[in-house]
């Protein structure tokens, strides 16, 4: 636990919440911010800032979770679906690693709320991305 950390809090009971599951690895609780009621936060329960630095036995938990609460948000709520996203460091207002899981309606007025799309600029401009992602992952 980080002592200076508001989910670390959450997740140890020391600062209340609106926890709606939790179990031995991770914490589901509203988001206090929602961009839409329902929207909730997944967070492991021991601190890691990005996905990067979660370790490899807490992946499958935190996901499954994840999984769940995108169906749990479809029965609870009548969503359509859900949109699912995991800041790391850029636009992390938290810097404990949390995955956002968002009830989603056709016509909600999302679309385009996070990212402006940009293309590339030519074919080989999209193949130099290709060429050092893939070095990249073979580094990994």
């Amino acid at each position: 636990m980080k002592s200076d950390c508001i989910f670390c809090k959450i997740a140890n009971g020391d600062i209340k919440a609106d926890v709606v599951e939790e179990d031995e690895d991770t914490v589901t609780f509203l988001d206090a911010s929602p961009v839409f009621p329902g929207h909730l936060l997944i967070v492991p329960r021991r601190h890691f800032e990005t996905l990067a630095d979660l370790p490899d036995n807490l992946l499958a938990p935190v996901f499954l979770q994840a999984r769940r609460a995108t169906q749990a948000v479809v029965a609870a709520l009548g969503a359509e679906g859900s949109f699912m996203a995991v800041n790391n460091k850029i636009s992390q207002t938290v810097p404990h690693l949390h995955v956002h899981v968002i009830p989603r309606r056709k016509g909600d007025g999302l679309k385009g709320f996070f990212w402006p799309r940009r293309s590339y600029t030519d074919d080989a401009h999209r193949q130099d991305f290709v060429s050092r992602l893939k070095e990249a992952f073979e580094k990994l």
